[in-house]
C-alpha cells in the first residue's frame, strides 16, 4: 500500500512554502530510546531567484532526545541547526541542555514554553519539540510491544495493576483517555480494550481475527 499524506494542491494554487516535521524513535535497549526530530522550511525552485532550479531550505533543525523508559525522563539532548537565517542563531543551542532531567510525558510543552518561549529560545526548535512530545508517548506502546518480557502476557492476562501501568502515560491526554471516561472505566473493570481501528484493518487484510489482536502483538 502507498500512503499519500498530502492531498493535491487546490485548483489554481501556487506552492510557495512547505514545512516538514519528521520524528523517528530508535529503541536502544529495554530501558531507553532515542527520539529524533527533524524540521525544515522549504521554498520551491525559482521563488527567490528566478533561475534557481532547486528547492531552497531556509531552516533545518535536528533534535535528539535520549529518553529513559518507562520513566520518560530526558537524559541527554543534542540540538543541531544545519540551516538557519542568521549567523548568531546557533548561540541559543547550549540553552537546550536545560531539558535534561525533565519528563517528556507530563507538562512538557508548558515547561518548554516557560524555558524557551519568545526571546528565550528558537521558535522553530520549540515547535519541533512540541511535535516530538506526543511521539514519545506513542513510542512507549512500541517499547512494550518490542519487549520479550512484556510480550509474555496479553492484556487480558494482566493483573489490574499491570493494566493500569500499561496505559497510565495516556491518562488525560485526550477525551478518549479521560481518567473518568467510559473507555478507561471499561479497562479498569477488566473489559477488553477496543481493537484500534488501524489494527483491525491490518489484521483483516492479513486474514486474522481482529478480536484476537492480543495474540499478534
Amino acid at each position: 500500500m502507498t500512503y499519500e499524506m498530502f492531498p493535491p494542491a487546490p485548483d489554481g494554487g501556487q506552492l510557495i512554502h512547505t514545512r516538514r516535521y519528521e520524528v523517528r524513535t530508535y529503541r536502544m535497549d529495554e530501558s531507553r530510546f532515542i527520539l529524533r526530530g527533524v524540521m525544515c522550511d522549504e521554498k520551491p525552485p525559482g521563488l527567490y531567484t528566478a533561475d534557481d532550479p532547486e528547492v531552497l531550505w531556509v531552516h533545518h533543525m535536528v533534535v535528539d532526545l535520549e529518553i529513559a523508559f518507562p520513566e520518560f525522563r530526558i537524559d541527554k539532548v543534542t540540538v543541531e541547526m544545519k540551516e538557519h537565517p542568521h549567523t548568531r542563531c546557533t548561540g541559543i543551542v547550549p540553552d537546550y541542555q536545560k531539558l535534561v532531567g525533565l519528563s517528556i510525558a507530563r507538562g512538557f510543552n508548558n515547561k518548554v514554553k516557560e524555558l524557551f518561549g519568545g526571546p528565550r529560545g528558537c521558535t522553530h526548535i520549540g515547535a519541533l519539540l512540541s511535535a516530538m512530545a506526543p511521539v514519545a508517548i506513542q513510542s512507549g506502546w512500541s517499547m512494550r510491544a518490542g519487549s520479550a518480557t512484556e510480550n509474555t502476557k496479553s492484556r487480558s492476562e494482566m493483573t489490574p495493576e499491570e493494566r493500569e501501568r500499561s496505559y497510565a502515560m495516556n491518562l488525560n491526554t485526550c477525551h478518549m483517555w479521560d481518567e473518568n471516561g467510559d473507555m478507561v472505566n471499561e479497562i479498569r473493570r477488566g473489559e477488553p480494550m477496543e481493537v484500534p481501528v488501524w489494527m483491525a484493518k491490518r489484521l483483516t487484510k492479513l486474514g486474522k481475527n481482529p478480536e484476537e489482536w492480543d495474540k499478534f502483538r
